[in-house]
């Protein structure tokens, strides 16, 4: 077998696949589906300073090769989760990551210095790029200023590895990915969701509550992908991808791109077991190839 050992700044990872946010709850609802311990982490649901109810529904909406969705960050807060949640995940035998949201830096920052608290916690994922809330997320992430803004603020109360979570819905991604690396980001992940919307042509009204959403699944990889190449050729801290992977080939792509570890989404609701399938697949690819270590092929690509 390949090693399939991969590093994130100083956080160890057995393998190099994650779980995206908002599509693993917290981990304990696949734990009948997968052994959790043969990830090489898994990233809970957004967790913000207070609870939120979330946007009214409908909520979410099948596409063509993919989902809409405007759930709005629901969760019950930072609190609830340390009391309640993070001492059923604290002995499990992978990387547990955070993602950190807030609708303001002084929220951000007391979230992050929270889970900072946590000792069986070695990460978060700066959440800085949620196109599915009316205020927050997305007025950081769309300018070099305001991710920075957010990832010192952050970095002052925070001490482990901080993953900066960047929004697609920009110009220029890169520039931003270098504003977070500056800012004292340890690793940045990408893509969020593609802000998108449906339309009940019937009833002449969007399919979402509030109008529009965030788009994910297989048809945003191409998008994805590109944009995580151009990323890992600007930035020297490593690139966490995602968008769109449901097969052990569609992370391989995004391993040759330069990313150092990828996270599966959207296909955790079509096949709970995927994640298992793609380590085991990208294992596989690499013992058919003679590479002995997956870190053989991460940025690889050729021109």
């Amino acid at each position: 077998m390949a090693d399939l050992h991969v590093k994130i700044n100083q956080l160890q990872l057995k393998n190099p696949v994650l779980t995206a946010s908002g599509t693993f709850g917290y981990g304990l609802e696949f734990a009948d589906f997968i052994p959790l311990d043969g990830l090489g982490g898994f990233i809970v649901k957004g967790t913000t300073l207070h609870p939120r109810e979330g946007n009214d529904y409908p909520r979410m909406v099948e596409t063509a090769q993919g989902m809409l969705n405007c759930v709005g960050l629901q969760n019950k807060g930072v609190d609830y989760f340390c009391e309640h949640i993070y001492p059923q995940l604290k002995d499990i035998d992978t990387n547990v990551i955070v993602n950190v949201s807030g609708s303001s830096l002084d929220d951000y920052a007391a979230c992050a210095a929270r889970i900072d608290a946590l000792e069986k916690i070695p990460a978060i994922e700066l959440n800085i790029s949620c196109p599915n809330v009316r205020q927050g997320g997305m007025a950081f992430g769309v300018t070099c200023e305001g991710a920075a803004s957010v990832v010192k603020a952050v970095r002052a109360c925070y001490h482990k590895t901080l993953i900066v979570k960047l929004s697609p819905n920009v110009t220029n991604i890169a520039d931003i990915a270098l504003a977070c690396e500056d800012a004292g980001a340890d690793s940045v992940s990408l893509i969020n969701t593609l802000m998108g919307m449906a339309i009940d042509i019937e009833h002449r009204k969007s399919r979402l509550s509030i109008g529009t959403g965030g788009l994910s699944g297989p048809c945003v990889k191409p998008v994805a992908l590109r944009m995580v190449w151009q990323v890992a050729k600007a930035v020297k801290i490593p690139v966490v991808g995602l968008g769109g992977i449901s097969t052990a080939e569609d992370a391989i792509e995004f391993l040759m791109a330069g990313a150092t570890a990828i996270e599966i989404g959207t296909a955790n609701f079509v096949d709970p077991a995927v994640t298992i399938k793609v380590r085991d697949g990208i294992n596989a690819w690499l013992d058919a190839h003679g590479c002995r270590s997956v870190t053989e092929i991460i940025g690889c690509l050729e021109g």
